[in-house]
């Protein structure tokens, strides 16, 4: 029997309930991973990646995870596809999803990856846009419940919990704010002046869920989590040199980290840049799950393509 077809555009697209399942799933399959227990519920499945932006942590862990559970990759790019030329990406995506089982998409603009997805017969995976990056913050919330929680009752660790985000009002800061609104934390926003978040973006419902700080140690204080971005993003390279004078003082150091909770963690997507938005100390210190965090991509996603592909098993 089919599945219903899903797509996962950006954090909403799934429910609480949805979360509670995937990040069970996640530490079934991770312990398999960890045991060397074979794992292959999607042989003769195939996933086509396309990338319009680099990527290394993102096409590890998706490719890995298709091979590691039976199934086959094609890798695209724009430069070695018709994607980057001038055939309309509605066009592209019926061929394409008449060919695989599943499309993963790391673009620039979300409308790009909306209009594959409303064109395609399979689901479609959001890599990273400019708006959101919501298998990232997935594996974000799967390390806090493995390091602070019970990968049993996922959920429970989450609820009344305060991440600080000190940076950039970015894709990552957008779909924190998703999750916060969705699974009842919240989110201590600190940016500097002209790079707030966009909450029309971030499009929440309840704007209990994150508070706004103009300085950084307040964002910080009380914080179970401590979490943060490079300060220019891929696509937005010619604002360097301002961006590196305004963003001065939102550096990760252990003064913000004195402030959050003595338990607290610290969390970076990666890649990292030291001494510009966090400081060695913290990137490399005892707080810091970066490593973790990482890997669980690989094992998140595995959940999230099983689960697209199959349901909950």
């Amino acid at each position: 029997m089919s599945q219903p077809l899903k797509h996962y555009l950006h954090f909403g697209d799934a429910s609480a309930s949805d979360y509670a399942y995937l990040f069970s799933r996640t530490a079934t399959i991770k312990h398999k991973f960890k045991t060397y227990e074979k794992h292959q519920p999607l042989v003769d499945r195939s996933l086509a990646m396309i990338f319009e932006k680099a990527s290394t942590r993102t096409r590890i862990s998706f490719e890995a995870g298709m091979y590691q559970m039976g199934g086959a990759v094609v890798h695209l790019t724009t430069g070695d596809s018709q994607l980057g030329r001038a055939e309309p990406i509605e066009d592209s995506a019926k061929v394409i999803s008449r060919m695989v089982d599943l499309v993963m998409i790391r673009t620039y603009e979300q409308t790009k990856i909306e209009r594959f997805a409303a064109n395609s017969r399979v689901p479609v995976i959001n890599g990273l846009t400019n708006e959101f990056h919501p298998c990232q913050i997935l594996a974000d919330l799967f390390t806090f419940i493995e390091q602070r929680g019970d990968v049993k009752h996922p959920l429970d660790c989450l609820k009344g919990k305060v991440v600080a985000w000190v940076g950039d009002g970015n894709n990552m800061a957008n779909t924190w704010l998703q999750a916060a609104d969705l699974l009842g934390f919240t989110v201590h926003v600190s940016t500097p002046s002209g790079y707030e978040v966009n909450h029309a973006i971030a499009g929440v419902k309840n704007t209990h869920c994150f508070k706004v700080f103009k300085d950084p140690l307040q964002a910080c204080q009380g914080a179970d989590l401590v979490t943060t971005d490079v300060w220019t993003s891929m696509g937005y390279e010619a604002e360097n040199e301002a961006r590196l004078k305004a963003f001065a003082a939102w550096c990760v150091d252990g003064r913000m980290m004195a402030q959050a909770k003595p338990e607290a963690l610290f969390m970076h997507c990666l890649p990292a840049h030291r001494g510009e938005e966090v400081q060695a100390e913290v990137i490399d210190g005892p707080q810091s799950v970066v490593w973790d965090e990482a890997e669980n991509r690989l094992h998140v996603q595995k959940a999230l393509m099983e689960w697209l592909l199959l349901g909950r098993l």
